[in-house]
């Protein structure tokens, strides 16, 4: 089941303010341009801000999201891209180009749940298609800036954030929101931290090529950005391998 804070819809409808300015999409819609990509699957599309951006460059945009009310938030932004409420291992026939995962989805899959999905992706691929994801370095120790709780408040609504576990692979932490009205919703999230050998070899075992190990620009240093594409289909891009 989808964390409260998606799937929740008085949390989804504030989910893009708190999220902030998407300075992370720029690497995706490169991405897209370099490939040639025409047609995109985005996997836990939330509430759809990249998948509205590939949209606007005339690509053709699946999204799909288990989460129903970030969905909501998501087609309410465009009628142009095709919205799927579900998950990778529940799409319809598919054949796109390029299949992504942004805002660190790959780390809500806390079991065998990851590679399914990865199979999921890979039906979904043309022969050769692209998968481009991004995911935390274990060894940044992202969840050091979490250890304290942290206090926001925006648009009347206050955002405290702690964190709960760290049990490697696994680091738990809370997200709570008081609203004007006094009401308070609570969500609580787990996320695994994977070595980039162990996603290299998930990704080979599900019928993908490691292309690239990419750093997130943004967040230098803090991030592996994987490019993998569909077993058998390199050749037509040389991309070098990324020694970051």
């Amino acid at each position: 089941m989808p964390d409260l804070i998606f799937s929740d819809p008085r949390l989804a409808r504030i989910y893009d303010v708190f999220d902030g300015p998407r300075d992370d999409l720029a690497l995706y819609t490169g991405i897209a341009d370099e490939v040639g990509a025409a047609s995109v699957l985005d996997i836990g599309c939330g509430t759809g801000c990249l998948a509205v951006l590939l949209a606007a460059s005339g690509r053709s945009v699946v999204g799909v999201d288990p989460a129903l009310a970030s969905l909501e938030i998501a087609r309410a932004k465009s009628s142009r891209v095709t919205w799927i409420h579900g998950d990778a291992t529940t799409l319809p026939p598919l054949q796109v180009d390029l299949a992504t995962m942004t805002g660190n989805v790959a780390q809500v899959f806390l079991g065998d749940d990851w590679e399914l999905t990865l199979r999921g992706i890979r039906g979904a691929l043309r022969p050769g298609g692209h998968l481009v994801f991004e995911t935390r370095r274990p060894e940044a120790r992202a969840w050091e800036g979490w250890a304290e709780t942290t206090h926001r408040v925006l648009d009347g609504v206050e955002e405290r954030r702690e964190l709960l576990d760290v049990s490697l692979p696994f680091v738990s932490f809370r997200h709570t929101y008081r609203f004007p009205d006094g009401s308070v919703l609570a969500s609580d999230s787990t996320l695994r931290f994977r070595s980039r050998d162990e996603i290299a070899e998930s990704l080979v075992a599900c019928g993908f090529e490691v292309v690239d190990v990419r750093d997130a620009p943004d967040r230098p240093g803090r991030e592996f950005v994987f490019v993998a594409q569909t077993a058998g289909g390199l050749g037509v891009s040389a991309w070098p391998a990324s020694t970051q």
